[in-house]
């Protein structure tokens, strides 16, 4: 068995099974920033990744991959249903994101939960070399540091949430808020993506278990009467933004942005919604403000279109097929009402698209709308910016997504407030050239200069100094 220094723990393997035409079945890389960002850490240290293969049911041994020893975690269809689309996405999503739907509380869900967890735990314990690094990743795992912690006291281990954590008023209706609390606390570290996430955790730390916080510490009592320090933190991640520069540059994607403006009629302004098909981004909201514009008179079809594309999301999960049908109701009604032989109103794509597709939109898009009701970060926001190399185009923002604590020189809105929307909406129509540039130029810096590369150097260091006071904490008790 390979022993790894470092271990990343995750739902899902960084790569996903694919069939050739001949039924030949090969592993490639899944996209994404987690992906890209310890991909070269992994390889540094000759690093592990648990998770699962991403098909019910299957066995499949541990392999080595592009420099990484990946170890699969089997699931069956049964543990699927009732450990993920349940317990994960039915129940921590929601409450989570401030039960903008309602969280169901299901035992069979939770005993479910705690099963797979510690399956992930016994993988990861079994392939982490003594003392080696842990790296627990999101709400899917909450009990594993703990699980490790009890198996494997030798090992350093990191846990990092990428969703929101919310107020105690909410977070306290959950069953099993101890027991996901101390499941956290066996982390050395404990990221979040925001300050008020690290706060509301740390809140419900000192009234669900009593244990003292102080700053960003917490004191964590051991089984033999000892303490050690568990730090929870904010730690924004970002995106590998220097991969959207060089795509923005390349000719043929530029050309295929105007190509894209020439499809929609050309326009004099592109408007662009970019989203998992999630109750959380606050689709409906934005079409609603796109539509009472249209109402009023303040825009028309031929001058502006609305660009909206609602990537597939947990089909099976009946809130989504819901929010599905709602959208595209309100989409049809609006075209309905609005459209005109040459121009559609909203052109609604219900896919997802490869990146260069995306960078593409991303630079015929005149404004960005990212209205999301809640949300751990929102990489969106981020890869429009780093795409604008033009260092134009505007970005709408929610005050509730994550990315608005560094994004300060976006336009900022509150996304239940229509009206200021509207507002907000036609203020970014008709900026001035200079007025976008200055503040493109500043968001470009924040999202260059904090590129995901160092969210995972930033984490891991303080993984590494958290882990070396509670060893030397040990060895002295």
């Amino acid at each position: 068995m390979t022993q790894a220094e470092l271990v990343v723990v995750a739902n899902r393997l960084p790569v996903d099974r694919v069939a050739d035409g001949s039924g030949e079945q090969s592993w490639r890389r899944s996209p994404g920033g987690l992906v890209t960002a310890l991909e070269p850490v992994m390889r540094r240290a000759d690093g592990a990744w648990v998770g699962w293969p991403g098909q019910p049911g299957i066995e499949v041994e541990p392999f080595e991959f592009e420099g990484t020893h990946l170890v699969p975690v089997s699931l069956s269809a049964e543990e699927i249903e009732l450990y993920y689309e349940g317990m994960s996405n039915d129940t921590f999503w929601p409450l989570y994101h401030d039960v903008i739907a309602e969280p169901r509380y299901r035992r069979v869900w939770w005993d479910a939960y705690v099963k797979v967890n510690r399956r992930f735990a016994a993988a990861a314990a079994e392939v982490a070399a003594p003392g080696a690094t842990v790296w627990v990743q999101d709400y899917q795992l909450q009990l594993v540091p703990r699980m490790l912690r009890e198996a494997r006291p030798d090992l350093v281990i990191g846990y990092f949430h990428h969703i929101p954590f919310p107020a105690y008023g909410l977070y306290s209706q959950l069953p099993w808020r101890r027991q996901v609390l101390e499941g956290l606390l066996g982390a050395d570290v404990i990221g979040f993506q925001r300050a008020a996430d690290a706060g509301n955790f740390a809140r419900a730390v000192r009234r669900a278990l009593r244990y003292p916080t102080k700053a960003s510490g917490i004191t964590v009592p051991n089984d033999d009467g000892t303490t050690r320090n568990a730090l929870a933190k904010a730690f924004p991640i970002s995106i590998d933004a220097a991969s959207y520069v060089e795509l923005a540059r390349r000719p043929e994607i530029r050309a295929r942005a105007a190509e894209i403006r020439e499809e929609l009629g050309n326009p004099k302004k592109i408007l662009l919604g970019v989203d998992r098909l999630d109750y959380t981004k606050g689709i409906r909201h934005r079409l609603k403000a796109f539509g009472e514009l249209l109402e009023d008179g303040k825009i028309s079809v031929e001058e502006v279109t609305l660009v909206q594309v609602a990537s597939p999301s947990r089909e099976r999960v009946e809130a989504y097929v819901q929010l599905r049908d709602e959208i595209e109701l309100r989409v049809g009604r609006i075209n309905g009402d609005f459209d005109t032989m040459g121009h559609t109103a909203i052109r609604y794509l219900h896919q997802a698209y490869p990146r260069e597709e995306m960078v593409a939109l991303f630079l015929a898009a005149d404004v960005m709308l990212v209205t999301a009701l809640r949300d751990g970060m929102n990489l969106v926001a981020k890869e429009y910016v780093a795409a604008r190399t033009d260092n134009r185009g505007v970005l709408v923002l929610s005050e509730f997504a994550g990315a608005a604590d560094e994004l300060s020189s976006a336009v900022r809105i509150n996304p239940h407030d229509i009206d200021g929307m509207k507002d907000a909406i036609m203020r970014s129509i008709e900026m001035p050239a200079a007025e976008q540039g200055r503040r493109m130029r500043a968001l470009r810096r924040k999202v260059l200069e904090n590129d995901v590369a160092r969210w995972s150097q930033s984490f891991l260091a303080a993984l590494d100094a958290a882990g070396t006071a509670n060893r030397a904490i040990r060895e002295t008790a």
